[in-house]
């Protein structure tokens, strides 16, 4: 699913108005916990409206955090709204895939994936049972340090590692998504480093396994660096995940974010297209 060089410039083109808002939005002082939640409400709900809107063309990744745990804001899915996207999903005549099916052979256009990034505590107790009850296949992407609960605030939110081992054996994919979560665009070499061999090696000591995806944290156009890429493929990463379609950083596999304001109509516009030009604010 690599990008060849005409694909690159017809996106760059497009994408040229959205970062120059973004710009200066920044120069002025904005920034995603200033506005994130108007912003994406107001967007999601123009842009699920457009009669110009692509029907999907082929198969798509779609990008989850948290299901009913509100502390994560817009990236939190309701339980019921999660169920009902299932449901949407299947009654529109998708068949769920591993995303590793779609990220290494592009999968067919009824192809659709589930993955989820951090390791939320819910994802075991509010998303699995949902995917269970549709035998869907799905993945997990989450952030070595914040599993360890280094932190003090991940104790009782971020998923501890004997419930993603029992999550891995239950048929979960398991990736990397970093050891910190940091914003890749904006560090260095050595940090890079740290982050994407020291999320796999920490990974690899608690279940046994090195993982072989990685999914860049924020995931978007300016997370992620041409020495990111190169470090992440000697790291032994295999397969890297964005978090945008369209807006997304050069060579990465391009997957679908999905929002707490995405009800009925904004999901069936999601899997159609409607978003696919569209990024977080970063």
């Amino acid at each position: 699913m690599a990008d060849d060089e005409a694909t690159t410039m017809k996106r760059q083109k497009r994408l040229g108005s959205g970062s120059l808002i973004r710009k200066i939005a920044k120069h002025v002082g904005l920034r995603r916990h200033h506005l994130a939640s108007a912003r994406m409400w107001v967007e999601r709900n123009v842009l699920a409206s457009n009669p110009f809107a692509r029907t999907r063309q082929r198969a798509r990744i779609l990008c989850y955090h948290s299901i009913g745990q509100t502390v994560s804001g817009v990236n939190d899915v309701r339980p019921a709204q999660f169920r009902r996207h299932i449901e949407l999903a299947l009654q529109s005549g998708f068949q769920f895939v591993p995303a590793s099916k779609i990220a290494r052979s592009g999968g067919s256009p009824e192809h659709l994936a589930i993955t989820f990034d951090d390791g939320w505590a819910s994802v075991l107790t509010q998303a699995a049972p949902v995917l269970r009850d549709y035998s869907v296949p799905w993945s997990l992407f989450i952030v070595s340090t914040w599993s360890d609960h280094a932190l003090p605030w991940t104790k009782d939110l971020i998923l501890p590692w004997r419930d993603i081992h029992s999550l891995m054996q239950a048929g979960a994919e398991i990736g990397s998504h970093s050891a910190t979560h940091p914003d890749f665009g904006s560090i260095g070499r050595l940090q890079i480093i740290d982050e994407l061999y020291g999320s796999r090696d920490t990974i690899e000591k608690h279940l046994g396994v090195a993982p072989k995806a990685f999914a860049i944290p924020l995931g978007g156009s300016g997370n992620w660096t041409p020495v990111a890429a190169k470090i992440a493929q000697e790291a032994g990463y295999e397969l890297v995940y964005a978090q945008a379609e369209e807006a997304r950083p050069n060579g990465s596999i391009p997957r679908t974010f999905v929002s707490c304001f995405d009800s009925d109509r904004i999901f069936t516009a999601l899997l159609a297209g409607a978003y696919d030009c569209w990024e977080e604010w970063v």
